[in-house]
């Protein structure tokens, strides 16, 4: 198993826009993605959280409940959002020991590469949609905090302990 260390906010890096992986290898970097979050343990994680600033994320919403849904995301792009929104408690494994409540889209379509090449565009609902814009705002340097009210983002804020 090969996991990296899982960088911790207010890490710098965790706020940088990701270049788009384009054409180069994917194969370790998701390899890489899917060992830390499955050690860490996780249901989602970006490439910038491991220090690698690329447009990539993995997510597997099902694995804790047993049934494995992995998913590696390259260039990733949404589409389409819902007008429905959900509010959901969101923890991330780069700010430990915080859930906050987020307002995201109820649903999206997500289009993006497969380790194969493939380009798939998937209508996803639930956690999966909530799991896939987590891990998409990481891409444009964007953490839970950054979707909070200032009064929610200074509570959450004062209850992380680095």
């Amino acid at each position: 198993m090969s996991v990296r260390p899982i960088l911790r906010w207010p890490d710098p890096r965790l706020a940088q826009v990701c270049a788009p992986l384009g054409d180069a290898p994917a194969e370790a970097l998701v390899a890489y993605l899917f060992d830390t979050m499955y050690a860490a343990p996780g249901r989602g994680l970006a490439a910038p959280q491991i220090g690698v600033l690329a447009r990539v994320f993995v997510m597997d919403c099902g694995w804790k409940e047993g049934t494995k849904t992995p998913r590696a995301c390259i260039d990733p792009e949404i589409v389409w959002t819902s007008d429905e929104v959900a509010v959901t408690g969101e923890g991330c494994l780069s700010i430990p020991g915080v859930t906050a409540e987020v307002t995201r889209p109820a649903a999206i379509t997500l289009r993006y590469r497969t380790l194969t090449g493939e380009t798939v565009e998937e209508r996803l609902t639930g956690f999966e949609a909530i799991c896939a814009q987590h891990e998409f705002d990481h891409l444009n340097g964007i953490v839970t905090f950054d979707r909070l009210t200032p009064k929610a983002r200074a509570e959450a804020e004062a209850a992380y302990a680095p």
